[in-house]
């Protein structure tokens, strides 16, 4: 943490998540005003504008030392769709738990992005993600370090940024749609014939980090999927409006060194309770290695379980786990 970030610590931060900002890796937090908090005041307490909103930058070296601060998860808000790049997030005014998802309920029947993975099927959606939709859309075939491997798509802005979020190894590009209803009935179509999964846990992909296949084998598992996707694509399906392609993703250089590391270990404790305090080490997807005081041992972390979680910053440790004290 910065020396400003320090500053903030009294603070209580909702952790929206980590993702990835124009190839950086950063980990997305909102202030709590002080009436979403058990016995807040909501007066001096409230932070500033520039303290509300904290994007704390994963580089190497990037020290990240917390304490969850209240059980279970907490909504997120939701977002209105106006355009193709257009977009407001709305915090959940209640500060409310979860109930679906990173939701409650009531953010959840406001979400426009709730309708995105069913237009395709109802034609049901406000407006403005229409107009998001109307654009066009990469289908792709992406595998992760243990061979695991999904189908999914994105839209032509996010073509790179959607597979370097996810932590993709090795991922092919295999239909170019004209719009992102066309390429969601294409996804459907790869899962239902070819039977590739739409969803990858990000806690696989975290442990597949400890103990990666070689890359030639990766390669050759997402060779064959993309070629069974396109030959499913290229029978035509009775669907016009998108074309086969040939092209391959590039993962970020810095996946190389994280790949090649061996002696990986999973972080022992789940992110989402308790007392933590590591350092950053790389970033790669969802996946943090990182390392912890006293400890000869680098540790994979899945960073997702951090998401609608209420922190704390503070001096915290890890505790040295029982895997690094069992080599002495």
């Amino acid at each position: 943490m910065t020396s400003a970030e320090a500053g903030r610590r009294s603070l209580l931060y909702l952790c929206s998540g980590a993702g990835w900002r124009a190839g950086v890796p950063v980990l997305s937090l909102h202030a709590v005003p002080s009436e979403g908090v058990p016995g807040g005041t909501g007066t001096a307490a409230a932070a500033t504008d520039d303290d509300r909103l904290l994007d704390v930058v994963l580089r190497p070296g990037t020290r990240v030392a917390y304490e969850i601060a209240a059980d279970g998860r907490f909504c997120l808000g939701y977002h209105r769709v106006h355009g193709r790049d257009d977009r407001t997030w709305v915090q959940c005014a209640d500060q409310a738990p979860a109930e679906r998802g990173y939701q409650c309920a009531r953010c959840f029947a406001q979400d426009d992005v709730r309708f995105m993975h069913d237009i395709h099927r109802s034609g049901i959606a406000p407006a403005g993600l229409k107009r998001y939709l109307d654009q066009p859309h990469w289908l792709y075939v992406a595998t992760f370090a243990d061979g695991s491997s999904k189908v999914g798509t994105a839209s032509h802005p996010r073509k790179r940024a959607r597979l370097v979020e996810q932590g993709a190894v090795v991922a092919q590009y295999v239909a170019h749609a004209d719009d992102g209803r066309v390429v969601r009935v294409l996804e459907d179509e790869v899962t239902r014939s070819v039977g590739i999964q739409q969803a990858v846990r990000s806690s696989t992909k975290a442990s597949s980090l400890c103990s990666p296949l070689p890359t030639a084998r990766l390669e050759r598992v997402n060779d064959g999927l993309a070629l069974a996707a396109r030959g499913l694509l290229e029978s035509g399906l009775g669907l016009d409006g998108f074309e086969v392609v040939h092209e391959e993703f590039e993962p970020p250089s810095s996946w190389s060194a994280v790949l090649g590391h061996h002696g990986l270990q999973p972080y022992a404790e789940p992110l989402g309770s308790g007392q933590h305090g590591f350092t950053i080490l790389e970033v790669l997807g969802p996946s943090a290695l990182v390392a912890i005081d006293g400890a000869d041992l680098v540790f994979v972390a899945d960073l997702s379980g951090l998401k609608g979680r209420r922190l704390r910053f503070g001096d915290f440790s890890t505790p040295v786990p029982a895997v690094q004290e069992a080599l002495f």
